[in-house]
């Protein structure tokens, strides 16, 4: 028997390494600000809520490695994420409101952002030796990132050409994101407390057209400064850790807390040029928040199991993410985003033997003030309620397939058009997002 796993062991370990090399992260409509909500399809389906509910080992390594010591058998977790952001930007500057500058009329716009689908990919597996108090887990997935194109506008004034022919930023581009690599050792206390470690490894990329955290140059000296572009971007490595620990209270009861430190990056470098193509170089620093989690799940009820998390992000203290305003240069400090609690909850329902039904639903605060609402044009990571359904069949002891579908419900926020000089009084811009994500995957149970 045991050689008999040992050889499913280093079959499950082949696919996987293969399925890692082929692996690229993608960039998404993120929730929790940039940061991803939830791992695969069956962590998707119950709405991010694992720190307590060891459901998959996606969702315990996203969020709490030390459950892992609560999956009933070794598991490789495979999914891919399908995600459809809907953005808009509007904005709106009144006749005469930049004095002698203009404009000489009432100048509003609303725009879309061109449709696009961005794939994101989870792979994680969780083994266990017998008879040993040590759990292994290893995992590869997206845990950040978003994206945006606004084509250019001859109405919405932060789109327009820049001056003299206009008075935006024309065209706005952005693509940002992060793939992190999760080992996680996970220790057995006693037969109700595991604690865990994880060291974490991330890839990060990039990009931003026009490139405000640069200083703006009026290389052909006409008079007026604009912004590089910012889309040659080098890829950046990150790095932090993981602590967890699980409590198995009971038959009924289990408790989970995680902190998952901020992930700090080397500066992002991009090779642009002035107004007049001369090279030039620009860096930006970017790191993920801390997080801080907490989770209980109840599973009283005959084929029920109840979960719910409680989270803090913390964004404040992240560079790029918690700094705000301009340089006396012109270049933009960060986007301002504030610290955030999310809270998580799901349920499960085991139909059959072969069926299972989920559903999740999760909220947090909106880390986008109406004060950074400009700053944010290029990234409006406003959204701040998600509901998910979902669904597992078992085709067989070793093999399940999951499906999961969530809608992130439109949400929007505004404030005065802000640029280096101060905020604009009379104008208005107003960011708005919402989004759709498919979700499927298969589970193999060894």
């Amino acid at each position: 028997m045991f050689l008999s796993r040992q050889v499913a062991f280093r079959g499950v370990v082949c696919l996987f390494a293969g399925l890692l090399l082929g692996l690229s992260a993608s960039p998404a409509r993120a929730q929790l600000g940039p940061v991803m909500s939830a791992a695969g399809p069956i962590n998707r389906s119950m709405g991010g809520a694992s720190t307590a509910a060891p459901l998959s080992a996606g969702g315990a390594l996203m969020w709490n490695p030390a459950s892992l010591a609560g999956l009933k058998r070794n598991e490789l977790d495979i999914g891919g994420e399908l995600i459809f952001p809907h953005a808009s930007l509007y904005s709106n500057i009144p006749a005469g409101a930049l004095g002698p500058a203009g404009p000489p009329v009432n100048l509003s716009g609303r725009t879309n952002s061109d449709p696009s689908v961005f794939a994101v990919p989870t792979i994680a597996l969780a083994y266990r030796p017998q008879n040993s108090p040590f759990t292994y887990g290893f995992g590869a997935f997206a845990v950040a990132g978003y994206g945006l194109n606004y084509p250019g506008s001859t109405t919405n004034p932060l789109l327009t050409p820049p001056p003299p022919v206009g008075l935006g930023f024309g065209p706005i581009f952005s693509q940002y994101q992060v793939l992190q690599i999760a080992p996680a050792l996970v220790y057995d206390v006693t037969d109700q407390l595991s604690v865990s470690f994880s060291p974490l490894l991330d890839i990060g990329s990039a990009q931003l057209d026009p490139a405000v955290f640069a200083a703006p140059n009026d290389a052909n000296g006409d008079g007026f400064a604009t912004y590089p572009h910012g889309t040659h971007s080098s890829q950046s490595w990150g790095a932090g850790f993981s602590l967890g620990t699980y409590f198995q209270a009971d038959d009924h009861w289990s408790f989970g807390a995680s902190y998952k430190s901020q992930q700090w990056f080397q500066p992002y470098q991009f090779n642009t040029t002035n107004e007049i193509g001369i090279p030039q170089s620009a860096t930006f620093s970017l790191n993920l928040p801390a997080t801080v989690s907490i989770g209980t799940s109840y599973q009283g009820f005959d084929r029920w199991l109840l979960a719910a998390d409680l989270r803090y992000l913390d964004y404040n203290n992240t560079a790029g993410f918690g700094t705000s305003g301009f340089t006396p240069t012109g270049a933009l400090r960060g986007v301002g985003l504030n610290s955030i609690f999310a809270v998580a909850l799901g349920t499960q329902y085991q139909v059959s033997d072969a069926m299972t039904l989920r559903m999740g639903y999760s909220w947090n605060q909106n880390p986008v003030t109406s004060s950074q609402a400009t700053a944010n044009a290029a990234s409006p990571l406003v959204v701040q309620n998600m509901l998910s359904a979902g669904a597992s069949y078992q085709v067989s002891h070793a093999l399940s397939l999951n499906i999961a579908y969530t809608h992130a419900f439109q949400n929007s926020v505004s404030g005065l058009i802000t640029l280096p000089t101060g905020p604009i009084p009379g104008t208005t811009v107003r960011n708005t997002a919402s989004v759709d994500m498919f979700t499927v995957g298969a589970t193999v149970k060894f």
